[in-house]
């Protein structure tokens, strides 16, 4: 009886691992998306991205949406997060976390040595945004002006960084205020302009255009080169009433992974989103931008089956970033 006992349980235990195997061969592939803040266009870039990841691999791959606080806090966590973790930065944060400098300079740059590039996403590109009725055209004419800069993102810096390289510093009021509240705060003129940054068109901007003429700042090529940031121009049209062609400066943004992830996830990763690249352009705009070409904005290495995929596309890599 004990023998039979025994002899069942352990058809029990081999049905059951069989029947795991099974279902695990057919299970959903599941990867973490560090993204943004909710409510930003970047945290809406990532649901456009996880539907896209899941249209294209039919269900095989589904990404998981995560909110954060910032890229600073993407890349910290690619030190520690194991197993499938996609995140968003620019490449030169990630670069300065492989170098220990910047925010981390007081990590261990070993922590961050495994981090490897998959594919570009929209930039961030500046954007000065002002009342229609302000005559600003150029960024001196900010002068005595009211702008709104946010706080703690990347435009607030940028913009910050800009007021002071152009010569605005104590020329300009900075109103102490949420950028979320940028579009309601123009329209009531308790502020004569806000910086934003983020892939055009920007939501906010969009929103502002549509109940009130709006200006953009467009920047020499002179301003531009004491920036050290890249030339960007957003067409005319792009927003409600701004009919000309505006000069300004972007930041490449990309997603990162780790060599934790394996050959094949990030082979397929690369693959689909490439392959479903069109469709993300016609349901959003700014994926229209975005093309192999921004590869080369960093000098981050491509992880293994990213490079598989780009090869097999008869895409040039530099030999730099295999």
């Amino acid at each position: 009886m004990r023998t039979f006992l025994k002899t069942a349980a352990a058809l029990g235990i081999t049905a059951l691992c069989t029947f795991g195997l099974a279902a695990t061969g057919h299970a959903e592939q599941r990867i973490a998306y560090k993204s943004a803040k909710t409510g930003t266009s970047y945290y809406q870039m990532g649901v456009e991205l996880a539907n896209a990841i899941k249209t294209g691999s039919k269900g095989g791959t589904i990404l998981t949406v995560e909110e954060s606080q910032g890229s600073v806090q993407n890349v910290m966590e690619a030190a520690v997060r194991s197993g499938n973790y996609v995140f968003t930065s620019p490449p030169g944060l990630v670069e300065s976390a492989m170098a220990g400098t910047g925010p981390f300079k007081n990590r261990p740059k070993e922590s961050f040595a495994s981090i490897r590039a998959l594919f570009p996403i929209p930039s961030l590109t500046m954007h000065f945004v002002m009342r229609g009725d302000q005559q600003v055209d150029q960024f001196s004419d900010m002068a005595g002006k009211t702008i709104l800069l946010g706080k703690g993102s990347f435009g607030a810096t940028e913009g910050e960084k800009y007021i002071k390289l152009f010569g605005l510093d104590g020329k300009v009021k900075i109103a102490s205020a949420e950028l979320g509240n940028a579009a309601d705060a123009l329209k009531n003129g308790q502020i004569d302009g806000f910086v934003t940054a983020g892939s055009f068109p920007a939501p906010n901007l969009v929103e502002a255009a549509a109940s009130m003429p709006v200006s953009l700042v467009s920047l020499s090529d002179e301003q531009i080169a004491q920036t050290g940031r890249l030339k960007q121009i957003i067409p005319a049209g792009t927003y409600a009433g701004v009919n000309k062609d505006v000069a300004t400066t972007f930041l490449p943004v990309e997603a990162f992974t780790t060599t934790a992830m394996d050959d094949q996830t990030a082979y397929l990763l690369t693959k689909t989103f490439w392959e479903q690249k069109a469709a993300l352009s016609d349901r959003a705009p700014w994926w229209k931008a975005v093309t192999p070409d921004m590869l080369m904005m960093t000098k981050v290495k491509l992880h293994p089956g990213a490079v598989r995929y780009y090869q097999e596309a008869g895409i040039q890599i530099p030999e730099g970033m295999r």
